[in-house]
């Protein structure tokens, strides 16, 4: 089981997919970046002070030297190197035990540098190491005044990622029914979720009660200070919207230029995430329905009754293996989170109302990290693991059921597997969460620029105006883009780009409530 919230990296695969898815080192200079005209003011309310670090960390000497292909991604070209940063496995204790956390960065190749810029690209749980390279034609022009520095946050890929289950145990756990209809398939999915956390536990040990948002965001900081950088700034996609606001919270006066695109709605609990998602994915799929010239209502109780016949009957694949209804739903989002897929989902629906489960399958199996082997990456394993430690909430079985009539009316499609996932995804974890919802404002940080799509499935753009509010009068800045898929900056909008740009590289605020048309 995956959760629909990931990291925008999934808009680009759904673009991949749209071609055929048939199945020597060198010492950090040591320059701080220049104080901008969106330079933090003084504020006297940061409680994320790291003053009484000791130097062991504040005076590490990355070695920066070429990086080296990962499990998930080659070996990118000269321009990257690789570093490690030492941060305290427990904030509370920074004289304890340390881990090591994987950086990436290309220099900045301009004349006048502003300093690094951090990139988080989402999940939780997606790797920045093996992200950021992919990226950098998107941000090109940002890395004529930055460093563009991205990196593994704690238990995630090279920093001390986890792998909480086996190949074996992963395509085994696909057969459970994620929307059980019976005493015994709600046993079975519980059963599976109890086991997950159980590995997640044996696998991270000691780390597991320190990966939470909270922890990233001080790493963050310790981050900034090692780089040389006086202020942060920083650009944060989904997830990454939230771990931008903490920070923001943590350390108001640390605030450069901070950009959060496609928002993760900081006021919403568990339930309200889950129902923001069943109203973004269905938004989107009308949206996609209405492109075929097809009636939304129509289209959508056509799915739904494709996806509910498979609860029962899964499909048949070129593979061998079996599209089932958790699979098929999983596949349908994949191309929802960028407009290019949506011909790829014609194409996959199809074939599936005609006896095939090839493409949803495949469609499936790229969202949820399976290569052509039967190998899985483990995005969703440190998605699990982050979320969990974050969020306090675990709603019972019984009050999710009483809540599905709602998820259903809001998706007919989505709202029932989104329902059910509140009660299963941190069932009887074996830590305990640490907030209801995360605390975003901050009083007194320079102005932080919030980017939210009208189309965005799995971020809704509604997001975007709760954070900009939380955020503070004077600190959350909201921009709209009335487009199609997850995230906007760099996908297709002349406006988004340029206000982007002008932000980061200029100082230039804009207007809160700016608003740029598709």
């Amino acid at each position: 089981m995956a959760r629909f919230v990931r990291w925008t990296a999934l808009g680009a695969a759904a673009a991949l997919l749209v071609g055929g898815c048939s199945s020597g080192s060198s010492s950090d200079d040591g320059k701080g970046g220049a104080e901008t005209s969106a330079a933090a003011s003084p504020s006297s309310g940061s409680s994320g002070t790291t003053a009484a670090l000791p130097s062991s960390l504040t005076g590490q000497k990355l070695a920066w030297g070429r990086c080296k292909a990962t499990a998930s991604s080659s070996a990118p070209g000269s321009d990257w190197q690789c570093a490690t940063l030492k941060v305290p496995l427990d904030w509370s204790k920074p004289d304890g035990g340390t881990i090591g956390l994987a950086l990436i960065r290309a220099k900045s190749r301009g004349g006048k540098r502003i300093g690094s810029l951090l990139f988080n690209f989402g999940g939780p749980g997606g790797s920045g190491v093996s992200t950021m390279p992919s990226y950098a034609a998107t941000v090109s022009v940002l890395r004529e005044q930055y460093d563009l520095v991205s990196w593994d946050p704690r238990g995630v890929g090279a920093s001390e990622g986890v792998r909480c289950r086996s190949d074996k145990g992963i395509q085994a756990a696909e057969d459970v029914d994620a929307t059980p209809d019976t005493p015994a398939e709600e046993k079975a999915y519980f059963r599976d979720a109890v086991d997950f956390g159980k590995g997640c536990e044996k696998a991270a040990g000691k780390l597991m009660a320190h990966v939470s948002t909270t922890d990233t965001a001080r790493d963050m900081d310790l981050m900034r200070q090692v780089l040389g950088d006086t202020k942060m700034h920083y650009f944060g996609i989904s997830y990454g919207t939230e771990l931008g606001g903490v920070y923001a919270h943590l350390f108001p006066k640390k605030v450069g230029r901070l950009i959060l695109d496609a928002v993760v709605d900081p006021s919403a609990d568990t339930m309200g995430h889950a129902e923001n998602q069943a109203r973004g994915f269905q938004r989107a799929l009308d949206d996609y329905l209405k492109s075929t010239g097809q009636d939304p209502k129509q289209g959508s109780r056509k799915i739904a009754n494709l996806v509910k016949r498979l609860d029962a009957n899964p499909l048949p694949t070129s593979s061998g293996r079996k599209l089932t209804q958790t699979l098929a739903l999983t596949g349908i989002v994949l191309p929802l989170y960028s407009k290019a897929g949506w011909p790829t989902l014609t194409s996959a629906l199809d074939s599936a109302e005609q006896g095939d489960g090839s493409e949803l399958l495949a469609l499936a199996d790229g969202y949820n990290d399976r290569d052509s082997s039967g190998h899985y990456g483990t995005t969703t394993h440190s998605q699990r693991l982050i979320s969990c430690l974050d969020d306090k909430q675990r709603p019972t079985a019984e009050e999710t059921k009483k809540l599905l009539p709602t998820f259903e009316k809001i998706s007919p499609v989505f709202g029932e597997f989104l329902g059910w996932d509140t009660a299963g995804w941190c069932h009887d974890w074996p830590v305990a969460g640490q907030y209801d919802t995360p605390e975003v404002s901050a009083p007194g940080a320079a102005p932080v620029l919030v980017v939210g799509n009208t189309g965005d499935p799995a971020t809704p753009y509604e997001g975007a105006r709760k954070m900009a509010d939380e955020l503070g009068k004077g600190v959350g800045v909201e921009l709209t883009w009335k487009g199609e898929g997850h995230g906007a900056y760099g996908s297709g909008s002349d406006c988004v780009d340029s206000t982007v740009n002008a932000y980061l590289l200029k100082g230039t605020v804009p207007k809160d409530g700016k608003v740029c048309a598709s």
